[in-house]
């Protein structure tokens, strides 16, 4: 199989004070976080490298394909890219070992060329995904409210909140989940003004 062609690379922008609403997809789009085990090993990953690379989860939810996350950096030297990193990195190496475990079929469509003699495993698509800043109250409150009704809007449930891996449970029912990553709900204190910033701006 030959290699992941060209993509455009996204310029994350590090705005101190700002929220960043990250958004990254599994391989090819392929249906990967359809099980408790796997979404659990993101979630346990996602919790490490917040707290590693100083980001406060402000909402999240994992989609089968995807993953929609808001975070505040809570240190002026955060990168949102190193974030990324340290969060799917690990989540695909522990995957990779289950499938490996269990001489698991899947293991062989995850498996990609890079060039004659070297394959890779790769769980999640090449490329940073989507990135752009939130600063104003409106923006934020538009962004957990979309966050959290996108499994509604695809049917995958009823409610927000019979979605476990989301955070809607935490800002609707005021759930706290051991499951899940911490969370931090928005402070006043993160709103400079008003607009959203994305790679286009």
């Amino acid at each position: 199989m030959p290699g992941e062609p060209h993509r455009k690379r996204v310029r994350h922008f590090d705005g101190r004070g700002h929220l960043h609403e990250l958004t990254f997809s599994c391989y090819r789009r392929m249906p990967l976080l359809t099980n408790d085990v796997w979404q659990g090993i993101l979630a346990s990953s996602l919790s490490s490298a917040c707290d590693e690379e100083k980001f406060e989860l402000v909402a999240f939810v994992f989609m089968p394909e995807h993953v929609h996350l808001l975070v505040h950096p809570s240190s002026s030297d955060a990168e949102v890219s190193r974030l990324l990193a340290r969060t799917k990195q690990p989540a695909s190496k522990a995957v990779k070992q289950i499938l490996v475990q269990n001489q698991a079929p899947l293991l062989s469509r995850l498996m990609v060329r890079e060039r004659p003699g070297k394959t890779c495993f790769r769980f999640w698509q090449e490329g940073p995904g989507f990135d752009r800043n939130l600063f104003s109250a409106q923006a934020i409150e538009a962004s957990i409210d979309d966050i959290h009704m996108n499994p509604v809007k695809r049917g995958l449930c009823k409610r927000a909140t019979d979605r476990k891996w989301s955070s809607a449970r935490y800002y609707l029912e005021n759930i706290v989940d051991p499951a899940l990553p911490p969370l931090t709900k928005p402070s006043p204190q993160w709103f400079d003004r008003s607009g959203v910033q994305t790679e286009h701006s």
